[in-house]
């Protein structure tokens, strides 16, 4: 039996509702710990309170909100070792892929799509490292989720293996914004080597493309014990 036109619209407004709301987290428009209620949403966006209850449960489910049953939800606060947890996780897969078979970076047979991939995910790259090195986080970020998630369908082939991969890219975002729109040496610490992995792909090299993920990943662990200096710093003594 096809689907209702209801069902659809209703699974459709479920969506842009999640995508608009995450992207208030990834802005910094809604911060960590903040809550609010199924009805604030509602009134918020104009619709009906169903397909909002049902975007709010799945930002749950991807770790960016939490549930309270008589408080209502919260934007996640991660915390630096969480942080440290996802980098960690990425470099994992990310090295395995690679790893496991660096032939697996080109298709053994020519194929036309899988050029034309790489060029728009190479674009995309461009426009991010260029976000990156002006210091522009609401460019940077859009791009660089995107360039993440198509460049994991590509080069691992497995959509599970994707999902995982962009869950953790968004969470690492979440918890990133609010101290990188206050960091005054914000530029030096924005990964800016995009292209420089997709060339890698490009040339079929794979321990060069592993070489540029390490250096991204140690320096995102870099980044966290600078957090934790910065956050003992400012405890007070006595």
């Amino acid at each position: 039996m096809p689907a209702s036109g209801g069902a659809v619209t209703r699974n459709t407004l479920r969506r842009q509702i999640a995508d608009a709301l995450r992207d208030e987290v990834l802005a910094g428009r809604l911060q960590p710990g903040e809550e609010f209620t199924v009805k604030q949403i509602a009134e918020q966006y104009g619709v009906s309170a169903t397909p909002v209850r049902e975007a709010l449960v799945d930002l749950c489910a991807q770790g960016l909100l939490d549930s309270d049953q008589h408080r209502g939800f919260r934007v996640h606060r991660f915390s630096v070792d969480d942080y440290r947890g996802m980098v960690e996780a990425r470099m994992l897969v990310v090295d395995g892929i690679f790893r496991r078979d660096a032939a697996r970076t080109r298709p053994a047979e020519p194929d036309l799509s899988y050029g034309v991939t790489l060029v728009s995910i190479r674009r995309r790259g461009e426009a991010a490292a260029r976000a990156a090195r002006a210091g522009d986080l609401d460019v940077l970020i859009g791009y660089d989720i995107r360039y993440w998630r198509e460049l994991a369908r590509l080069i691992s082939a497995n959509d599970h293996i994707a999902d995982f991969l962009h869950r953790l890219r968004v969470q690492a975002w979440v918890f990133s914004v609010p101290y990188l729109r206050s960091d005054r040496e914000l530029t030096g610490w924005l990964w800016s080597g995009h292209v420089d992995l997709v060339d890698a792909i490009t040339r079929c090299d794979g321990e060069a493309a592993v070489g540029v993920v390490r250096e991204y990943n140690a320096r995102s662990l870099e980044w966290a014990d600078r957090l934790d200096r910065l956050a003992d710093r400012a405890r007070p003594t006595g």
